[in-house]
This record gives structure tokens, C-alpha cells and sequence, in this order.
């Protein structure tokens, strides 16, 4: 039996858990690569209050991909259109949920002509991932405030053909 997941957007009631599950899965695979300054930059970054904030000004969108009741997986965008976040739980990975969350989010913006192209700052771990769902490199590995990423895009045309 093929396990049915439901991405839906966040209710502001999730944030919480939501970012809970982002930090997480960032102390269990990106920390360990990152120098302290930036893992202290990122906890600053998903601050609660912060991301709530940007949430209500709609500066910021989220969508969680649930087993059930249980938050397995988060993606954010900011606009124009670039992945802020995009982390799934270590029990549910290789199923499909980050290209699932990934299908919900152009389906939300693929209703707009202003957006031809999705960015995104990956972290070294999840590159190949985002390889894999069609993104190519557009600069060299870089380290800002001790958070190291690897900028990439992908062209909006042609996304109901994810690899």
C-alpha cells in the first residue's frame, strides 16, 4: 500500500511544531558541517516570533506535508519566488514528500505570470536532492555568516516534468 501524505498550508496554530521539526533536522544533518556562528545564525533566522511576523505580512508562505496529524515535512518561500526552507524528517526521507512540497508550491505560483524561475540557497546536504528536482548550480559554494550554500534556480516552464 503507497502511503498518501497531504501538503496543505501552514495554520499559523503549526507554526510551532512546523519549526520544530525545521531545527530539528537542521541539528541532525546540516549542524554538524557548520561553525557555530552559523548555526546561531540559522536558530536567529527560524525564530518563532520573526517568521510569525513575516507570516502575517505575507512576506513569507509554508506549507507542511503531514502523515496524518503529524508534521513529516516543511517548505517556505519568500518572494519572488525563492525555497527559504525546505526540510523533511529523517523517518521520511526518500518518499517523495520534498518533490511533493515542491509540486504544491509551483502549483500555488504557476497561477501567476510573474514568477519565471524558483531559486533557492541549498545547503551542501540537501544539493543533490534539489539536483534531482531539476535545479542547476548558478554559483560556487559560498559561507555567509558561517551558513554555507550552494545558490541554484530552476526555470518554472517545464516543472510538470520533474525529474
Amino acid at each position: 500500500m503507497v502511503q498518501e501524505y497531504a501538503v496543505k498550508k501552514l495554520d499559523i496554530a503549526q507554526l510551532s511544531d512546523a519549526l520544530n521539526l525545521v531545527w530539528k533536522v537542521f541539528l541532525e544533518f546540516e549542524a554538524p558541517d557548520y561553525c557555530e556562528e552559523g548555526i546561531d545564525e540559522f536558530r536567529r533566522f527560524i525564530e518563532y516570533e520573526s517568521i510569525k511576523a513575516r507570516l502575517e505580512k505575507s512576506q513569507y508562505k509554508m506549507w507542511c506535508c503531514f502523515d496524518q496529524d503529524r508534521i513529516v515535512g516543511v517548505i517556505a518561500t519568500r518572494p519572488p519566488l525563492h525555497i527559504s526552507l525546505l526540510f523533511v524528517d529523517r523517518q521520511y526521507h526518500r518518499r517523495g514528500i520534498a518533490r511533493k512540497m515542491l509540486e504544491e508550491v509551483i502549483a500555488f505560483y504557476s497561477k501567476s505570470d510573474t514568477c519565471h524561475e524558483i531559486t533557492v540557497n541549498s545547503s551542501p546536504y540537501a544539493a543533490q536532492v534539489y539536483h534531482r528536482l531539476g535545479f542547476e548550480d548558478t554559483d560556487a559554494e559560498q559561507t555567509v555568516n558561517g551558513i554555507r550554500y550552494i545558490s541554484m534556480k530552476r526555470m518554472l516552464h517545464g516543472f510538470s516534468e520533474l525529474k
